[in-house]
């Protein structure tokens, strides 16, 4: 199950992963600012995958009503020590413990990459099944001209095209509202899709 083995692939690193990417201080301005605006108009939001819980501790901060899930039982402790003011559970994005229609907002920053292409329905039925009418995702993932496996440094994930995503956000249940592609030297290309329930 890809589920598991990402838990364990993760739970392995977890402690250079922290180290490596788990601040604000690792997040590219663009990313910090696009974000930073949805959160403003989301509601109470769900940050799904939140790994070490910077970014939920983030939003937070700026006032938003927001909890993390992840399925890493390292990150979520890490999270409620270095955020015991911010709301972190584990869970699984596959099952959240939401009621139907009761969610604003669901950030999903690259929590998704590591889904095989034929799964990634689950998660966002999840998703829609949560969000409230009206209500907002936000996802970030990496771009690349094919949906293809790539060897992430962690367990291998997934790129795909802004195109193909739209069409997996669609057959969810989402309107696309917007999508963004950022390309830095020396880094993978990355995207972002903001969709309405």
């Amino acid at each position: 199950m890809a589920n598991e083995t990402s838990r364990e692939a993760y739970s392995r690193r977890s402690t250079e992963y922290i180290e490596l990417l788990g601040s604000m201080a690792a997040v590219h301005p663009a990313d910090r600012q696009l974000v930073s605006t949805w959160a403003r108009d989301a509601g109470d939001v769900i940050d799904v995958g939140c790994g070490p819980g910077h970014w939920t501790n983030f939003l937070a901060d700026q006032g938003t009503s927001i909890r993390g899930i992840d399925l890493v039982p390292e990150f979520i402790e890490h999270a409620r020590h270095a955020y015991p003011a911010t709301d972190f559970t584990a869970g699984s994005l596959d099952s959240l413990n939401a009621d139907p229609g009761s969610v604003g907002g669901i950030l999903s920053w690259y929590s998704l990459i590591h889904y095989e292409p034929e799964a990634i329905q689950v998660p966002l039925l999840e998703f829609s099944r949560v969000l409230k009418p009206g209500g907002t995702l936000l996802v970030g993932f990496f771009e690349g001209p094919t949906v293809e496996k790539f060897a992430h440094a962690v367990t291998p994930a997934y790129w795909w095209p802004i195109d193909d995503f739209c069409t997996e956000l669609n057959a969810a249940g989402f309107d696309v509202v917007e999508s963004h592609v950022r390309k830095t030297a020396g880094q993978r290309p990355h995207a972002a899709i903001a969709a309405r329930c």
